[in-house]
Formats: structure tokens, C-alpha cells, sequence
């Protein structure tokens, strides 16, 4: 699935992802690391893999969209 980078604290390695139809997704450091990215810019296209559903959803990965 791809989205756009919206937050991202380099601190905590925690932010946040915008969807195509605009629904904001948190992520973890966890899925940031799963990742292997070093650092994230806000309007990046992003990849994202994601678990769950509704309410429960979580990003549990992120990559840099490559084309």
C-alpha cells in the first residue's frame, strides 16, 4: 500500500502516514526500523504494510517508495 509521510519525530522514530483517500496512520519506531530507514521527510511517498483492521490497524512497516 502507499501513502505520504506526514509526521516523523527522528527522536522516537514515530509518526505518522497520510492514505490516498486522506486517513491519517500512526507508526512506531518499530515499524521504522522494520524499515531500515534512517530518516523521513514529511511528503515523502512512502510504502507501507499494515496489520489489523478498522480501529486496530497499525503500520508494521515503512519504506521509501521506489519506482
Amino acid at each position: 500500500m502507499q501513502a505520504t509521510a506526514f509526521t516523523y519525530d527522528p527522536e522516537t522514530r514515530a509518526g505518522s502516514v497520510l492514505l490516498d483517500d486522506g486517513t491519517p496512520l500512526p507508526f512506531d519506531a518499530a515499524a521504522f526500523d522494520a524499515g531500515g530507514l534512517r530518516l523521513l521527510r514529511p511528503g515523502q511517498r512512502v510504502r507501507i504494510e499494515v496489520d489489523g483492521e478498522g480501529a486496530d490497524r497499525r503500520v508494521v512497516l515503512i519504506t521509501l517508495q521506489t519506482f
